[in-house]
């Protein structure tokens, strides 16, 4: 495990390098290995729960680079916790293609990785890109909409209104040249954050790294309900799989559904009677780290040699407990159609 960096827009992004171990059958022809390129969700960072996904595809032979985003964790930027769409986008545009040059990787086997706000960034990023050879997408933030109505819902058009008018501050501060206007990441019920589930804060607090702060720029309030990264989905250029939470109450699981519809022939969904941050710990995270590697292996050693990561995902037949599963292209029973 090595610590690496990178330039994007001008600021210096730090990852976290892992090189594929194991004997090789993973390997092409070539003797080049897949890599997947590994990012965080609202405000997350590399120590906060992404290292054990990092070091399960290592020990599978792929290489694994785990990346800050601009402005959070490790990485430069100011100012801080600025969570900045575009700029994200940038960064895994840029991740993407400091993980092609990595020595002994291959660069048409690139995998991404993201979960929660970062699992709608991989479709975005994948459709931008137009030559990774798979994504997954760990319970999901696919849609805008859905987010900015589900606060609604569960905290009151009140609370929402407030944390709006908190973003047209720090949008003001911003215009003057001032620090920013910071909002928590999370809180209980009826605080003022972004996510105020009774489960977000001891979620949060569950996998937080010496890095993960709590909080961020407020002004991403104002442009979080127009960003809709799945309804490129049926743009995607390579294979997704889309692991769902049925009991998320962060990120809708019917938009991430709709999500996979619109990527016909290319998805494959996986749900788990989980809530949002229930999937980083314990054996929530161990059958959804096996379904990702039963994924890869199809999708990835297909190109070269068959079965190069069996007997490497932790137990069992992948998908072992979870609640449901779709076959490749199909979307979980009873969910129909995007709306």
């Amino acid at each position: 495990m090595s610590q690496v960096e990178f330039q994007s827009g001008g600021t210096r992004c730090v990852a976290t390098h892992l090189e594929g171990e194991g004997d090789g059958a993973v390997l092409g022809e070539d003797g080049l290995r897949p890599c997947v390129v590994l990012g965080h969700g609202f405000g997350g960072t590399v120590d906060s729960g992404l290292i054990p996904y990092a070091e399960r595809f290592s020990a599978a032979g792929l290489d694994a680079l785990a990346f800050d985003y601009r402005h959070f964790g490790a990485s430069d930027g100011e100012p801080r916790q600025l969570l900045s769409i575009r700029e994200q986008l940038e960064d895994w545009a840029e991740a993407i293609a400091f993980a092609r040059s990595l020595e002994g990787v291959d660069p048409e086997r690139i995998v991404l990785w993201g979960s929660s706000y970062a699992g709608g960034h991989v479709v975005a990023a994948a459709v931008a890109d137009g030559r990774v050879a798979a994504m997954i997408s760990q319970v999901p933030a696919m849609d805008g909409v859905a987010a900015v109505l589900n606060v609604a819902r569960y905290a009151g058009p009140a609370q929402l209104a407030r944390v709006i008018a908190l973003g047209l501050r720090d949008q003001l501060a911003a215009l003057r040249g001032r620090p920013p206007v910071m909002l928590a990441v999370v809180g209980p019920p009826g605080s003022m954050a972004v996510m105020t589930t009774p489960d977000a804060q001891p979620g949060y607090e569950a996998i937080a790294g010496e890095h993960m702060r709590n909080e961020v720029a407020a002004r991403i309030m104002l442009r979080a309900g127009s960003y809709r990264p799945g309804r490129q989905a049926d743009r995607l250029p390579c294979p997704m799989l889309v692991q769902i939470a049925d009991r998320d109450s962060v990120a809708p699981p019917k938009a991430a559904k709709d999500a996979a519809w619109r990527a016909t022939g290319r998805a494959e969904v996986r749900t788990y009677p989980i809530g949002h941050f229930d999937i980083y710990v314990g054996e929530p995270f161990e059958r959804a780290v096996a379904d990702q590697l039963h994924f890869l292996r199809r999708h990835l050693s297909a190109r070269e040699r068959s079965g190069a990561l069996e007997g490497t995902s932790g137990g069992g037949e992948a998908g072992a407990g979870v609640s449901s599963a779709s076959e490749i292209g199909a979307v979980m029973p009873g969910t129909g159609g995007p709306s």
